[in-house]
């Protein structure tokens, strides 16, 4: 019998990187290469209410990787659990601090949560544990999750948002729009906000139907006493066409990339 076998150089190459990436990335934090980076979050008038944490990965030959390589290997690995809770933990123990100084008691701090951290049996231990090491104002806290969380085990999750919720966290819905939720099952859950998807922000001037889920996604937010904000906004053009209907909290390129947190209360004390 003639076996045949065939070689690609190209997917050997791609095969052997991303190899070579996840054993680097299960030594990323023993190695201390964990960063958070922050965005601001911002009113019409342009003041800052709040940051969102962003994790960034500084490999010592690669440099800032970014997280579009590393976030979906850390979901398929389960190192999320672990690197999440870190993100988590830092971000509480930044809230603490800034709960000292008036000039930052007031900025709330976005934390995504992913699925796999949400479900795992030990999220809530670990996240009270984690409330009470670094005694963070809770009620700066924002905790933001995605719409995939309820596909599966719609009441445990819900459970877990409510008690979440009596602790004084605050909850917000990631990336809304972008998967599938019931209406209906959205009004059960005890939200703070809604958080409008980049991907319809960018073409709220250009595409009609994207125009339409903005405006849809503002009117529903406000028919259930939500608040909004949309993430992703570049142009000044965008911005003003979203407070003309009726989003007047922005998240974007055009108020402040993500940066260091020495960069950001450095700002923040000039502006």
């Amino acid at each position: 019998m003639t076996r045949c076998a065939f070689f690609d150089p190209d997917m050997q190459a791609a095969l052997l990187a991303s190899t070579h990436l996840e054993r680097d990335l299960r030594q990323a934090q023993a190695l201390d290469q964990w960063q958070l980076y922050y965005q601001p979050q911002v009113e019409v008038n342009g003041k800052t209410t709040g940051v969102e944490a962003l994790l960034r990965w500084q490999h010592p030959e690669r440099g800032l990787i970014s997280p579009g390589d590393f976030i979906p290997l850390l979901e398929s690995t389960g190192l999320i659990i672990e690197v999440g809770a870190w993100v988590l933990e830092k971000a509480c123990y930044q809230l603490a601090s800034w709960a000292q100084h008036d000039r930052f008691c007031h900025l709330t701090m976005s934390v995504n949560i992913s699925p796999l951290q949400f479900h795992d049996a030990e999220f809530i231990p670990r996240i009270t544990a984690i409330f009470e090491r670094t005694q963070a104002p809770l009620d700066c806290l924002k905790l933001e999750v995605t719409e995939s969380l309820f596909v599966d085990s719609r009441d445990s999750s819900r459970d877990k948002m409510l008690f979440l919720k009596a602790l004084g966290v605050r909850l917000s819905l990631d990336d809304f729009g972008t998967g599938y939720s019931s209406l209906a099952y959205l009004a059960q859950l005890p939200l703070d906000q809604l958080k409008i998807d980049q991907s319809f922000v960018r073409q709220v001037l250009t595409s009609s139907a994207n125009a339409a889920i903005v405006e849809s996604t503002i009117a529903l937010a406000k028919s259930l006493s939500l608040e909004v904000i949309a993430e992703g906004v570049e142009t000044q053009a965008q911005q003003a066409w979203l407070f003309a209907h009726g989003c007047h909290a922005y998240q974007g390129y055009l108020f402040g990339r993500p940066v260091t947190i020495d960069a950001l209360e450095a700002e923040l004390d000039v502006s």
